[in-house]
């Protein structure tokens, strides 16, 4: 059964091992769609800003040629944007979208200083240096008009740090063509004055105004801003703007999509093996269901019908696949199914055995009871006159039978025993001088004169272990029948041999013998009948209960016989060795 704990157990952790590694697929999928909800909502939030690092992440360097992902130079020209790669020596390594005069390399200060204001010409620039293998600086640069703008406008217009008053009309003519407007804002962040379509009453607050520079797509517009240090106020550009979509986090769009078709994968093979498995172990339970169900009513020789073997089997007998995981089960079943069977034929017959012995005890006691009864009566009625020779024929007649009853009791109490295996053997016996006084016995027994007995003994010790009681008893009977079913003049040999690791008892005698029919059922139970007519043959059970006391010593009896030509029975016992 081991192998079949070893399959089971392999394939139901093979089945929970998809399944975990498929949740696991799970959970790191929704986790990582999270992070990229999460990312893309701050890279349009922050788009052009927050863009550099992305690109750089995804940017692959080859013999110091880097390949940006188009997506991300098509973004960056819709957006009005252009980027420079520059490498370790200040040379530019890759460019996208520049405009005409860029530079193609860059000394230190030059980098150092684009770093330090963060503008280059009209161009606000973000920058991003990346030192994971060799150092590259990004350089993402976005026009920004506004401010030279607002810094010639408040050179020509500005008074005091506001807008003068004989100024507003000129001013408000050149903004409302590029539908632009101005905010003047004071250190507070309350609006002092504005111009163009501005209707803002409300101070900005702290961060607002941070926020609308860092985060330009949570706002309607894009600002340029111009301090005036003298006054204290700022003036703002408003330059309206279309909202424009920017390009997803590409490496975990990727990722994910991996992931989940990886999942997928992983969840249709999951399914197909779970379906497979409940098929496979579904069967055969069903199988195994329909098996017991007809052992319960008893069909133990029908282990499996002809429409279930087809299922099961193979036309060259073998297995079919699906039932060899469970080919110990099934032969398992098919073991038990014969033993179920040999052990409801054995109740059977002994259950006809039991009712057998039942009448012939029934018998027995019915007549020597009939007998006693009889003389009982007789004495009782007092109609009759009895010498005093006749009352001792009737009470020996009455004690002979009630001996009967005895014998045919004991005979059937040993049965029992010997039956439920109560019998223990627990001595060892010296088997030539056991036997040499069994037979002595009969030698002066003078009411056995019509036979001859003879003793050949074994010249060394024989040592068997054995129950003495049981053991005399079972050469009583064996002589016994002997003497009773062979007429006078016939002669008894018993003698012990060796043969091998046995120790041998032959009882042989050369009386009449036994037909075929009568060796054949010696050892069965009433095989003679019972007839209390004939004292002398006992109840009928002694070489039944012969050989159940041999064969509870791990015995062997054998008879050889032939009619006219005599009888040899042969019994063999393990012998005990020094």
């Amino acid at each position: 059964m081991s192998r079949i704990r070893r399959r089971i157990a392999v394939h139901f952790t093979a089945q929970f091992f998809f399944l975990w590694v498929f949740v696991v697929v799970t959970l790191l999928a929704a986790s990582l769609l999270i992070l990229q909800n999460l990312v893309n909502k701050d890279l349009k939030k922050t788009f052009p800003i927050g863009a550099v690092s992305n690109i750089a992440t995804e940017t692959i360097f080859e013999e110091n040629r880097a390949k940006v992902p188009a997506r991300w130079t098509d973004q960056l020209k819709k957006s009005g944007c252009w980027l420079q790669i520059v490498d370790a020596e200040g040379k530019v390594v890759f460019s996208s979208n520049v405009p005409d005069g860029l530079k193609t390399s860059y000394g230190a200060t030059e980098l150092l200083q684009i770093e330090e204001k963060g503008r280059m010409g009209s161009f606000r620039i973000m920058t991003y240096l990346e030192t994971m293998d060799k150092p590259y600086f990004y350089m993402l640069g976005l026009e920004d008009e506004g401010v030279d703008k607002l810094e010639d406008w408040f050179q020509s217009y500005g008074e005091n740090g506001r807008i003068s008053s004989q100024s507003m009309v000129t001013l408000e003519s050149q903004i409302r063509k590029s539908e632009q407007y101005i905010e003047i804002v004071d250190s507070e962040g309350k609006v002092v004055q504005s111009l163009g379509a501005a209707k803002r009453q409300e101070p900005y607050r702290p961060l607002e105004l941070i926020s609308m520079r860092v985060e330009p797509a949570l706002h309607i517009s894009d600002i340029a801003v111009y301090f005036d240090n003298q006054s204290g106020n700022t003036w703002i550009l408003h330059n309206r703007k279309e909202q424009r979509d920017v390009a997803k986090q590409a490496i975990l769009n990727d990722f994910i999509l991996g992931l989940i078709y990886l999942g997928g994968g992983l969840l249709l093979l999951t399914l197909a093996f779970a379906t497979w498995n409940g098929y496979r172990y579904g069967q055969p339970l069903l199988l195994f269901t329909d098996w017991f169900e007809r052992m319960g009513q008893g069909h133990y020789h029908e282990a499996l019908p002809d429409k279930d073997r087809k299922k099961v089997f193979r036309k060259n007998g073998k297995l079919r696949m699906r039932y060899r995981l469970y080919k110990e089960v099934i032969d398992g079943f098919y073991d038990m199914a014969a033993k179920l069977e040999t052990s409801e034929k054995e109740r059977v017959r002994l259950e006809k055995t039991r009712e057998e012995w039942m009448t012939g005890i029934s018998h027995d006691l019915r007549t020597p009871l009939a007998t006693i009864q009889g003389y009982g009566h007789l004495l009782e009625s007092g109609q009759f006159t009895f010498t005093e020779k006749e009352l001792k024929e009737m009470g020996s007649m009455i004690r002979g039978k009630g001996d009967y009853m005895v014998e045919l009791l004991q005979d059937f109490s040993l049965t029992f025993q010997l039956k439920n295996n109560t019998v223990q053997m627990q001595e060892s016996i010296e088997l030539n001088e056991f036997v040499r006084r069994a037979v002595l016995r009969y030698v002066n027994d003078a009411t056995i004169q019509q036979v001859d007995f003879i003793f050949e003994e074994y010249e060394d010790d024989l040592f068997v272990k054995a129950n003495t009681h049981w053991f005399r008893r079972m050469l009583d009977n064996l002589i016994m029948n002997a003497v009773k079913h062979n007429p006078a003049g016939t002669q008894i040999i018993v003698r012990t041999e060796v043969e091998v690791s046995h120790a041998v008892i032959y009882v042989e005698d050369n009386g009449i013998g036994m037909d075929e029919e009568t060796k054949r059922n010696l050892f069965e139970r009433y095989y003679r009948g019972t007839n209390t007519e004939e004292g002398i043959d006992g109840a009928g059970l002694g070489m039944s209960i012969a050989k159940a006391i041999v064969d509870a010593h791990q015995g062997v009896i054998q008879v050889i016989s032939g009619v006219g030509s005599g009888t040899k029975i042969i019994l063999k016992f393990p012998r005990l060795l020094d």
